[in-house]
């Protein structure tokens, strides 16, 4: 298990946040806090709020109620401080596509105001890390799914946050890429970083995460170390205990062949 750095105050703390859209409460009062030096997985449901609680607590979101903060700077009410310390990878959000891979991760690199020879370092690290270099002078526009991903990661990364937020990070990335991330990121939070991960995937958020919350309708239904929240289960078995419903289903009869 990734190893959590000793800390008293959390990375990221969310107090009661409501978010609405209409007649629909997406979020509906979250509590979360977030251990300095972990991985922390977010698993939920299709519809749970994830995304929309991310966003929130990433500043791209504003919450109905409630607060975010990120090591004791609140999100909303000094957005810039706490911005420098977060890394992001959102779900949907368009990237400046028509720039090469190269400029993207450099132009971000200036967003956060790096010395220019630094960001040129950090480019060249962060492209062999991804497995980019062929890609690096090919507009991101003309990425594949995975190698977008791959490009939107090494954005989040290049400003050395204290904490990386990733939403379905390794969605659409070929293995081998994916396990030189999953080593990238072990090796942050050793070093004291966290990393809030959210991903559909169980087995994943079971092998890498030291901690999970599992969401729905808004709501956190259980959170804390992955070993508590399993209960002695495997994640997958906990979460469809927790959520409900699963059928069993046999699909109709004009489906089966035989």
């Amino acid at each position: 298990m990734p190893h959590r750095a000793p800390d008293a105050a959390p990375a990221l703390a969310l107090r009661g946040l409501v978010k609405r859209f209409g007649a629909k409460l997406a979020v509906d009062g979250i509590d979360l806090a977030v251990p300095t030096g972990s991985f922390y997985g977010l698993v939920g449901p299709n519809g749970a709020g994830k995304t929309t609680t991310l966003s929130m607590a990433t500043g791209l979101l504003r919450p109905d109620a409630g607060t975010a903060s990120v090591h004791g700077v609140d999100v909303w009410s000094d957005p810039t401080a706490a911005k420098r310390m977060i890394g992001n990878l959102a779900d949907g959000v368009r990237l400046f596509d028509r720039l090469t891979g190269e400029q993207l991760i450099a132009y971000t690199g200036r967003l956060f105001s790096l010395p220019r020879d630094e960001i040129v370092a950090r480019t060249a690290d962060l492209i062999d890390l991804m497995d980019l270099r062929e890609a690096a002078g090919v507009a991101v526009a003309d990425y594949s799914a995975g190698m977008t991903k791959k490009v939107a990661l090494a954005c989040a990364l290049v400003h050395a946050p204290r904490l990386l937020v990733l939403d379905e990070p390794f969605e659409s990335v070929d293995p081998v890429s994916a396990a030189n991330i999953e080593d990238v990121l072990r090796s942050y939070t050793a070093s004291g970083g966290t990393v809030i991960v959210s991903s559909h995937s169980m087995d994943l958020v079971q092998r890498m995460c030291d901690h999970v919350a599992i969401v729905s309708n808004g709501r956190v239904l259980v959170a804390g170390p992955v070993a508590e929240v399993r209960a002695g289960s495997s994640l997958q078995e906990r979460f469809l205990e927790l959520v409900g419903g699963r059928t069993h289903a046999e699909g109709p009869a004009w489906l089966r062949q035989s």
